[in-house]
């Protein structure tokens, strides 16, 4: 299930988001992490099964009802289950009146969603 990102998960949050390849650079992971805390357009979702959080999604809400995929990850002992999707699904959910879109990072992943 998708939980709202607090600063109590900051660092499962930035673990989970070292996995993407425009992450890598710790400074950059801190203002990633600092754009979702301190921007009311920048939400944060983590994935949580049982006791364990195991994947994150992030976007951006635009003007137009527009969210933008900035970040999706799962960590790499639960990938191809289908967590990603699952979680780009309780996303449309939660954001009904939105279109979701990718960026250039996340629009592979995006496609195979099939939306």
């Amino acid at each position: 299930m998708l939980i709202r990102y607090r600063k109590n998960y900051e660092k499962i949050a930035m673990g989970l988001l070292s996995f993407m390849p425009t992450e890598k650079d710790l400074k950059k992971l801190q203002q990633t992490i600092k754009h979702y805390e301190t921007n009311e357009n920048w939400q944060l979702f983590l994935w949580k099964e049982e006791d364990d959080i195991i994947g994150i999604i992030g976007i951006l809400l635009g003007d137009g009802q527009t969210a933008e995929i900035q970040h999706i990850s799962v960590n790499p002992s639960h990938r191809h289950q289908g967590i990603g999707k699952q979680m780009v699904k309780e996303l449309k959910e939660l954001y009904p009146n939105y279109e979701l879109k990718a960026n250039e990072f996340t629009a592979s992943f995006l496609d195979k969603c099939e939306l």
